[in-house]
């Protein structure tokens, strides 16, 4: 049981923490006192990354099997938390195979169920545990893959794509309650997600660069993080571009 002291301590909750991006983001706010609680499949590989961070950042670490295709089972883990979390960000995800998904359904609902469904499901309880709370913040993952289906990853992207309006809409109905609601559209990400993929380093980020953006935009309430500024003017360009056009476009 936790004493006083645990209880008052801020808490951020890690859904994903098993993801490059989720392991930087522990150690980002572990840098700055947080007690962390990390969630993912694998609690075995879990209790290496909080063992290191309890050593390192002397705070309290906590470790939970989290599964984003298992809806059924998020109650129970959210009620299951050492206590109600300060901070909850939602960071895994799959980029899966696009042309798979369109031969085999498993793929597909794959796809859709850990980057929208899953996601819906445990922020939905997150967001009425702050509003009854009255504080807290919500920070998701979302993508630039939703700003428009692009023939590589449209099945990622409209998943991202119902995700960023689903936040948006979350951000909408919490302001009421001081809950603050924050999308996050990386651009490329250097991560095993990634790996082989011939990825542009001028636009392409690092997990703890991404990690250190959170972070900051997090502490000013930012609405929407692109954390490569120039991700936005990017997509600008391309939903700009006339869908005549766009459909003939190899992206």
């Amino acid at each position: 049981m936790e004493n006083a002291t645990d209880i008052q301590a801020k808490h951020v909750l890690i859904l994903g923490a098993m993801s490059d991006v989720g392991r930087a983001l522990a150690q980002e706010y572990a840098r700055h006192g947080y007690q962390i609680i990390l969630a993912a499949r694998d609690i075995n590989r879990l209790s290496t990354i909080a063992n290191d961070i309890q050593i390192r950042y002397s705070v309290k670490a906590y470790t939970f099997a989290f599964d984003a295709e298992q809806p059924s089972t998020h109650p129970s883990f959210y009620q299951s938390l050492p206590a109600p979390p300060d901070i909850v960000i939602a960071v895994f995800g799959y980029l899966g195979h696009t042309e798979k998904g369109l031969n085999d359904w498993r793929e597909a609902a794959r796809i859709l169920h850990v980057n929208y469904t899953g996601v819906v499901s445990i922020l939905n309880m997150a967001a009425m545990d702050m509003a009854k709370r009255k504080q807290g913040i919500i920070v998701g993952i979302s993508s630039v893959a939703g700003e428009r289906g692009r023939q590589s990853n449209f099945l990622y992207g409209s998943a991202k794509a119902g995700l960023t309006a689903y936040l948006s809409g979350l951000r909408n109905f919490l302001l009421k309650y001081q809950v603050h609601v924050m999308t996050v559209k990386p651009g490329f990400i250097r991560t095993a997600m990634t790996e082989g993929m011939p990825l542009n380093p001028m636009l392409t980020a690092m997990p703890q660069q991404v990690a250190e953006s959170i972070y900051q935009a997090v502490e000013k309430r930012k609405n929407v993080l692109y954390v490569l500024w120039m991700w936005r003017y990017i997509m600008c360009i391309i939903r700009m571009i006339p869908e005549a056009l766009f459909k003939k476009m190899k992206l």
